[in-house]
């Protein structure tokens, strides 16, 4: 993606759209003494009822949207995840023979309903994609359930599935909240990178918190002194001291979400896949400027505070927060490598020599889109995987060779 400041203008109703959220979060800030932080507006620009980013009613992935993600690149991605996937439901279907070559559906796993759940399912091709390979495994989940914030991508994701998968259909439920009691495996692709996070920035021996006000009719971000707890924070992510003025964010959600999975998950996996580094990696002095960013139609700029509800804000990923976060909700991590290491693990060049001997005519495409998910400048080491366990104790085939745990 190409990086600018400069982004094309919005159409008429776009603009419009932008314009009523921007007058909600002013009611807001004079809510809350003429401020908020920026996480409270992040939150806002991205999840606001029927105007925020995510839950608004328009396009945001793919090529007519403002990104797109490693399901939308090619299906092999998918077609590997649901390698994992299909290791999970038949360990768990027969924790006694894990290795056996009998397949697990429902009317074998003795009353057991052996599931999957999907984060933030976009456009539904995942969904699609790995239903369709663990039919041809024949390790189909009972159900999959999809929780997603935004009516439209439902309805979007309705439609792919019905398109690509019509006759697995009925096995996919949207639910709206967490399900109690869940076995199976949890699945959550760039899912991380959206929720909201605190921005700090720390000088000389003095740490400040980003605001948003509103002044001179625009939104403006302010500095104001960071309170004990985050101060606290800031002081436990060791910055170097050379490293002043710095900027860079915290996600202090990950608890009390990751608390939440634990409470909903009886017996399974949550595969976590997204952008990020180990907390070694991400505060580094030269990452004085943070890590957000926003999309808008395929550009990435630096403006958070641009037409909120048109344009997506994201933050890396801290996985050592991730980890401590899991252990302190009775999680177990199980794994955590790159994103090229995983694939490779779950199959990855099978799966290319697959679709090759079916579409030998599609070489080249097939070529790039295996580059592009693993190649070490595309996203192969961008990407990371995490994998959280509870009452699961199994190996897990993608993290079979270079598992870097000790990264955490």
């Amino acid at each position: 993606m190409k990086h600018t400041q400069s982004l094309p203008e919005p159409s008429a109703d776009a603009l419009q759209h932008s314009e009523k959220l921007i007058a909600r979060i002013r009611e807001e800030i004079d809510s809350n003494n003429g401020s908020i932080t920026f996480r409270r507006y992040m939150e806002m620009a991205l999840y606001e009822p029927g105007l925020g980013y995510y839950v608004s009613g328009t396009h945001k992935i793919g090529s007519q949207g403002d990104f797109i993600t490693a399901p939308e690149i090619s299906p092999l991605f998918s077609r590997c995840i649901a390698q994992q996937c299909s290791e999970v439901l038949k360990n768990i279907a027969q924790p006694n023979n894990s290795h056996t070559n009998e397949t697990a559906d429902t009317k074998n796993r003795g009353g057991c309903h052996v599931n999957i759940l999907e984060l933030g399912a976009g456009t539904g091709i995942m969904a699609a994609d790995i239903l369709l390979e663990l039919e041809r495994q024949q390790q189909l989940p009972d159900q999959y359930f999809i929780l997603d914030l935004s009516p439209d991508l439902k309805q979007r994701q309705q439609q792919t599935i019905n398109k690509h998968a019509p006759h697995l259909l009925e096995r996919v439920i949207w639910i709206s909240q967490l399900p109690q009691d869940f076995i199976g495996i949890i699945i959550g692709n760039e899912v991380l990178d959206a929720m909201p996070v605190d921005i700090f920035t720390q000088h000389q021996d003095a740490n400040y918190e980003h605001h948003v006000i509103w002044q001179d009719g625009m939104l403006i971000e302010q500095l104001q002194a960071a309170n004990t707890e985050l101060s606290s924070t800031i002081k436990q992510l060791q910055i170097p001291d050379d490293a002043t003025p710095y900027t860079s964010e915290i996600n202090p959600n990950l608890e009390g979400w990751l608390k939440t999975l634990s409470n909903s998950i009886k017996k399974g996996v949550i595969l976590l896949i997204d952008y990020g580094y180990p907390r070694s990696e991400y505060y580094l002095a030269e990452r004085n400027k943070g890590t957000l960013i926003c999309h808008y139609q395929h550009l990435v700029n630096e403006a958070p505070l641009h037409y909120p509800g048109l344009q997506d804000i994201t933050a890396s990923v801290d996985f050592t927060a991730v980890a401590e976060a899991a252990e302190k909700s009775d999680l177990h991590i199980s794994g955590f490598t790159s994103q090229a290491a995983f694939l490779a693990n779950s199959g990855l060049e099978a799966q290319f020599m697959q679709s090759l001997d079916k579409n030998p005519e599609d070489q080249y495409k097939l070529a790039q889109q295996v580059r592009t998910l693993s190649l070490p400048s595309e996203m192969g080491e961008r990407f990371k995987v995490i994998s959280l366990s509870k009452n699961h104790d199994q190996e897990l085939k993608g993290f079979s060779s270079l598992n870097q745990l000790y990264r955490l």
